[in-house]
This record gives structure tokens, sequence and C-alpha cells, in this order.
């Protein structure tokens, strides 16, 4: 199945790119509620289920042991730009934990954010494993080692007691099978399994409405898709996708992206999950694509979907800061 051209991007009058791409919205039962392109393909979330990913966090008591609050939470869902309070975030969980930047295993990077990059260069030297846009993450994975007293060396391995942990909660969410034969590693280092668009969509239906889990991964669940609405800056950054589309609806819209062109959503009142994949990794055609979605579900209420709408259209500019085209959605969209 050739998935359909889901976003165009303009020059003038003419169209002058598309890209391709798949749409799943669940259901808490597993009903597909609305769907574009092939949802049956696996394909590798990447940063897009780190809220699933944080789930042992809670879970095992560690969260309210080091005495996290919201921002601890959304920080330990989130890809950071690397901005001061993200860094600062990430340390104090650390801390909290009695470890440092030495016992992170997730490498270390520049942020991905230009002005940050700018900033960063100006005032140091070179990036720690801390500015990492998964150091958020890869804290919450320590403290819930130290928390329950595992070994904190190696544990970005796939046999490591939390990796076992994280991939028998996604399965468990998801419904999909995470053997070997769907298993790569992610750039900051922990295994990353691939699973149709549908299953990550439902599972992440099941987090906002709780159907089918357990009363203690239910809370769990919510609560962490609570802390990310709350504080959607550290969940990513100053001007990001995820932090401006929460923003829309403040506790309403629960949104995630991942690398390669993954962006993933939840509508908690809706009761629905959203799971999409721009087909040649466009993190710019992604982003149009999951504000198109999210418009969809909020035709009811003028002011949001107008938001909406707007965030999924992007102006291009050149270098003289003349407009000269547009990213915007084509094809299948209703809205």
């Amino acid at each position: 199945m050739q998935n359909p051209v889901l976003v165009e991007v303009t020059r003038g009058t003419r169209v002058e790119s598309t890209h391709r791409g798949a749409v799943a919205v669940v259901d808490g039962d597993g009903e597909t509620v609305f769907s574009l392109g092939d949802i049956d393909t696996p394909v590798f979330p990447r940063s897009a289920c780190k809220a699933m990913q944080a789930l042992p966090l809670v879970e095992s008591g560690a969260a309210d042991a080091y005495s996290f609050d919201n921002r601890h939470l959304a920080l330990a869902c989130s890809s950071h730009s690397g901005e001061p309070a993200h860094v600062a975030l990430a340390a104090d969980m650390l801390a909290r934990a009695g470890r440092d930047v030495d016992a992170l295993e997730c490498g270390a990077h520049w942020s991905f954010d230009q002005k940050v990059l700018v900033d960063q260069v100006r005032s140091m030297d070179r990036p720690t494993a801390l500015h990492n846009n998964c150091s958020g993450k890869h804290s919450g994975f320590l403290c819930t080692a130290c928390h329950l007293g595992l070994e904190t060396d190696g544990y970005v391995q796939p046999d490591h007691p939390i990796q076992v942990e994280i991939r028998g909660v996604m399965e468990s969410l998801t419904g999909a099978v995470l053997g070997p034969d769907v298993c790569g590693t992610d750039g900051c280092s922990i295994p990353a399994y691939a699973m149709p668009l549908k299953n990550l969509a439902h599972g992440f239906a099941r987090m906002a409405t709780g159907t089918g889990l357990a009363s203690t991964r239910a809370t769990a669940a919510r609560r962490l898709m609570a802390a990310c609405m709350a504080e959607p800056f550290y969940v990513a950054g100053t001007g990001r996708a995820c932090t401006h589309l929460m923003e829309i609806a403040p506790g309403r819209i629960f949104a995630k992206t991942g690398a390669e062109g993954v962006f993933c959503a939840a509508v908690p009142e809706q009761g629905i999950g959203i799971a999409l994949k721009c087909e040649d990794g466009a993190t710019r055609a992604a982003e149009s694509m999951v504000a198109a979605t999210l418009a969809r579900f909020f035709a009811e209420e003028p002011e949001i979907h107008a938001q909406l709408r707007k965030a999924s259209q992007r102006s291009l500019k050149n270098w003289n800061r003349l407009e000269v085209g547009e990213v915007r959605p084509a094809g299948g969209w209703a809205f």
C-alpha cells in the first residue's frame, strides 16, 4: 500500500515538494476512529513513546520517593532543547538519587535548536550528557534503578532490568510483540522497538483513558500525561511544536514528537490516541500532520480549531525574510 501525499510545500503558486505519510487515530477499545495510509506496517516510534517509557518511574514509587513534581515528570517524558532550565532540572533529578552527570549513558550533543545552540557555543566549550535531549528520560531511568536498588551501570542495555520492564510495559499498552526482530538502537543508546502505528495510537489511547489497565498503571499514566500538559515547556522547549500544541488547549492535548517524522498525541477527554509518521522522516511534515489531525477533533470549538489549523500551515521565508511559500496539509484531510 502506497501512503498518500499528506503535506505539500509550495514556492510561489506551485507545489515544489510533497511528503507522504500515514496517520492512525484509535480509541481505548482499539477501534480505529480515523486513518490515512498504511497503519499496519511497523515503524520505530523513537522519542514519541517516552511517556510510555516513563511509567516505571511512577509505578515503582521512585517519583514519589524523590518528591518529583510535574516539571520532573514532564522532563522524564521529554525531548528537550537543552535550555538552561532543562539542564538544571535533569541535574536535580539525578542529585535526588545521589547521582550526577557521570551516571548518564545517553551521550552528549549540542542543542538541535539553533538559538539555543548559539547560546551554548558562546557559554561553554562542549555539551555534557545533561544537554542531551534525552537526559530527562535517562535521569528517570537512573532514579528508578536507584530506588529499586538495581545496578545502574549498563542501564541502557536490552537485558538490563529497567529496559526489560519498559519493553513489557510497551507490549502491555500497545498489544505489539516487541522481540529482537523489531529491535534497533535509539540515538540515546536504549533499545528502540518498531510497531504498527495502529498499536502505538492504541497505547496512547489506553494511557489517556485507562481502558483495560490495572488501577496502578492507569493512575500512573494519567499522572504522566497530566504533568506533560501542565508543564509543556519541559516536554520540549521554547518555540517547539509539542509545547505549542499543548499550549493551544491547556490540559486537553498531549503531544510528543519523535525522530524521523513520528508524532504521537492524545485527547484524553475524547478518549483517543494519535500516532503518525511522515514517510521520508521530515519533521516539518510530521508537525503539519499532527496539527491537522488534532484540528479534526476540535471542529466544534472554533478558536482552538483555528489555532490548530494555523499550526498545520507554516510560512516559508527566504534570507531577506520575504514569504516565498508554505508547508501545508494536502490530500485526505477533512477539517
